[in-house]
């Protein structure tokens, strides 16, 4: 099957799986499940393109090994980590005090731009499918850069779990480990593992279409739903977190300022 043809399947699954999600968020009163929901999206429509996509078979099934397995990690670290048992996720909590009786029709359209996401985000990955030669030494570096990602963001995740874990840390900053040198290492491991389907589509057709994965995902991390709203809502809940902003990097791993010196350290997104 076509690329295009691909795609537009896609978009029209995604699509029908967030609306059935809105109804969920609405009857819930919890909009986190969109981020649960848009990653598993990117692993279901990675298995689709390697089923019914062009390409050598083996690449195909390569890619959607990594991406089915980056979003079966994530999606479900987010459903236990903000659904099961949790409020509502506080930058959702503030879309819906804003939006008040528009909340429910802005959500829709929320939930429905990321089934648009979705579809863009998906770009590389069928584009890395469709080439026809063996790996090389380029798909070989996008294996560990996948790798590194892949690693780098779990770490991340279950050290800020276990900080939130224990109840003498409620209202306060994680600074452990990876949280030492990033405000949002997490995001940082993100953005890195679009780069993977970038250097595993060198050679492919168009390979160039693969960089809409990292440039897609560093717009929306630095300008739409990432550092701008998770900062806001983490200076008004926690005290301290003023000083972590002004001594700690807030997207690539550095090393930190010094409390009470002046400066902020690099900062290039989240």
């Amino acid at each position: 099957m076509g690329a295009v043809p691909l795609l537009l399947l896609g978009w029209v699954a995604m699509t029908a799986m967030m609306a059935v999600l809105w109804l969920v968020q609405r009857a819930r009163r919890d909009a986190g499940v969109v981020d649960v929901g848009w990653t598993a999206g990117i692993g279901l429509l990675a298995v689709w393109y390697a089923l019914a996509g062009a390409g050598d078979p083996l690449r195909r099934g390569l890619v959607a090994v990594m991406a089915g397995t980056w979003s079966l990690r994530l999606a479900w670290h987010l459903f236990a980590d903000r659904i099961v048992g949790q409020p509502e996720d506080g930058r959702y909590q503030t879309l819906r005090a804003r939006w008040g009786d528009r909340a429910q029709p802005r959500f829709f359209v929320f939930f429905q731009l990321q089934a648009l996401a979705d579809v863009v985000l998906s770009v590389p990955l069928l584009v890395a499918m469709r080439g026809d030669r063996a790996l090389g030494a380029a798909g070989l570096a996008g294996v560990a850069v996948w790798v590194v990602a892949v690693l780098g963001e779990a770490l991340a995740d279950a050290q800020l779990a276990r900080f939130r874990s224990d109840p003498a840390n409620r209202g306060r900053t994680c600074r452990v480990g990876l949280w030492r040198v990033s405000r949002h290492p997490n995001y940082f491991f993100e953005w890195l593992y679009w780069w993977a389907y970038v250097l595993l589509a060198i050679g492919s057709p168009a390979w160039w279409l693969a960089l809409v994965g990292p440039v897609f995902m560093l717009y929306v991390l630095l300008e739409v739903t990432g550092i701008p709203a998770t900062e806001a809502h983490a200076v008004l809940s926690r005290l301290d977190y003023a000083e972590y902003q002004r001594t700690t990097s807030a997207f690539v791993p550095w090393f930190p300022k010094r409390q009470g010196s002046g400066g902020r350290g690099p900062e290039a997104g989240d």
